[in-house]
């Protein structure tokens, strides 16, 4: 009789073992899913390793045009946080009551700047009316092909050039282009610039030309982990963070 309850009992105690060891599993690790602009990709992807370090949670990074990101959160995508390299896209998500404004920051600056394939002949902005290929971001979704076409029609260039205009997804397909020499120059961020040593910036595109390159971030209002993304958020800020932005180029908004 013992050795059939023994029999019994055995299968009882594994399932309570795994169910329990399962449940700590959970407790002890959970994540949040950050939506960021794709020219945040080498900043964020050194703050994620350090924060994991540093406390038990994983971070999730989804890189991709601002514009894209922010449908994504409106058609009810599972993100945390967004990081945006616009206010426009940012402030139509506030509008809409997607992000709350008192969980929201503006937090970095960009510049804008003229790249060239490293072994180009370009030497100046003015050598621009030469090239047979400029790619910049789709300007609808890709907040610095926005910047990038505004400066262009400041400077009353769009229509003399706008059937060289090769379009991307996101600045980062732009750098690749001009890496791979596939187009003669791009528009990309200064901090694009700076991750590669295949390009060579020509010329910084007067900031006056353009709406101011703003990057705000916040917690999404549906978040299902409010207390670990407004942790997160915190850690975005802190002294940390900003020096790690700095060190890849980005101005801290004052």
């Amino acid at each position: 009789m013992l050795t059939r309850y023994r029999y019994l009992l055995l299968p009882f105690l594994l399932f309570m073992l795994v169910g329990c060891t399962s449940t700590e599993s959970v407790e002890k690790k959970s994540e949040i899913t950050i939506s960021a602009a794709a020219s945040l990709k080498n900043v964020l992807e050194e703050i994620k390793v350090n924060y994991e370090k540093e406390y038990q949670i994983t971070i999730n990074l989804n890189f991709a045009a601002s514009g894209m990101l922010s449908k994504q959160i409106e058609q009810g995508a599972p993100v945390d946080l967004f990081f945006s390299a616009d206010e426009q896209h940012f402030a139509n998500l506030v509008e809409k009551g997607m992000l709350k404004k008192e969980d929201t920051a503006p937090l970095l600056r960009n510049e804008l700047v003229l790249i060239a394939p490293k072994e180009s002949t370009m030497s100046a902005f003015n050598d621009i009316h030469h090239i047979n290929k400029l790619a910049i971001g789709i300007p609808d979704t890709v907040p610095a092909g926005q910047y990038a076409k505004e400066a262009l029609e400041n400077l009353n260039l769009w229509q003399d050039i706008e059937g060289k205009i090769i379009t991307a997804k996101d600045v980062r397909q732009v750098l690749s282009y001009v890496e791979t020499g596939n187009v003669d120059a791009g528009i990309v961020y200064k901090t694009d610039a700076y991750t590669t040593d295949k390009v060579k910036v020509i010329a910084t595109i007067d900031s006056s030309l353009h709406s101011p390159i703003i990057y705000p971030v916040g917690i999404v209002a549906k978040t299902k982990h409010f207390k670990e993304s407004e942790k997160f958020f915190d850690y975005l800020k802190g002294e940390n963070s900003l020096k790690l932005f700095e060190k890849y180029g980005f101005k801290v908004v004052d």
